[in-house]
């Protein structure tokens, strides 16, 4: 759905209506992958030794890292580079830190 520039700016000249859009779109997929690696790490902290015959930790390990990789990149699209405020937001676990960036066997 393509946004419309506030009319208070829109007569002026100083936003150009495809940056704006295109800050729009990054700054929309930057929310998405915030909410799937929150989700994502969600399942992690919920796992339990009861519950492990459902699902592999390691499998949990390697959609949180992919999912929180995914999101570092796409902040970095945005030009925020300094993650550590999001690892202390989302409390992501050093387990799944040191997994960013491996590719799954």
């Amino acid at each position: 759905m393509p946004l419309r520039l506030p009319q208070s700016i829109s007569g002026h000249h100083a936003i150009n209506p495809l940056e704006y859009e295109l800050a729009s779109e990054r700054a929309g997929a930057l929310g998405r992958q915030g909410r799937r690696a929150e989700a994502a790490l969600a399942k992690l902290a919920a796992w339990s030794s009861d519950n492990h015959h459902q699902i592999d930790r390691t499998t949990l390990l390697d959609d949180a890292s992919q999912a929180v990789w995914a999101l570092f990149i796409q902040r970095e699209i945005c030009g925020l580079r300094n993650n550590r405020e999001v690892i202390d937001r989302y409390q992501i676990p050093g387990e799944v830190l040191v997994r960013l960036g491996a590719t799954r066997r």
